[in-house]
């Protein structure tokens, strides 16, 4: 099955990473509960690859990490 990918900007809330709304496919609709892979892009952003289940309609979303300040 082919699938068609683009690259989606997120904007990043200030929500937990964990608790932001899981993506739905711009095709079917069918809501996505996984990303199917990850990659690090820089040592503050991350690559997700996303593809539907449903229709095989694939998207990238990119993510800014921050980096934690460690107190002493």
């Amino acid at each position: 099955m082919s699938a068609i990918a683009e690259v989606l900007s997120t904007v990043a809330h200030h929500r937990a990473p964990r608790c932001s709304e899981l993506p739905t496919c711009a095709v079917c609709a069918d809501s996505m509960v996984a990303a199917e892979a990850s990659a690090y892009i820089s040592d503050h952003m991350i690559s997700y690859l996303w593809t539907c289940d449903n229709c095989g309609y694939g998207f990238v979303t990119k993510h800014a990490v921050k980096q934690r300040i460690v107190c002493n």
